[in-house]
């Protein structure tokens, strides 16, 4: 397996990684390969997981707040 070195990493970036390790219960090498795993390799989400997604998201929306208008009003300003 490859090995990588890390050079000048600022220490305030450095702190947080160990910090996020330690919440993990990881070592720095664990935490900083899961986040390199997590920015860089694609996760596929099928269908079924995006309208879980959405339906859950849609229960959290109080219907009283938002109205047709407000929706398409929000759309036009999105394609502006």
């Amino acid at each position: 397996m490859p090995a990588l070195t890390i050079k000048n990493i600022p220490d305030s970036l450095y702190k947080k990684l160990k910090e996020a390790a330690s919440a993990h219960h990881r070592s720095i090498n664990s935490e900083l390969i899961h986040c390199l795993e997590q920015m860089l390799l694609p996760k596929r989400v099928s269908p079924a997981e995006h309208l879980k997604k959405a339906r859950e998201l849609r229960k959290g929306i109080d219907s009283d707040m938002i109205d047709v208008d407000d929706i398409h009003d929000a759309i036009d300003r999105g394609r502006a």
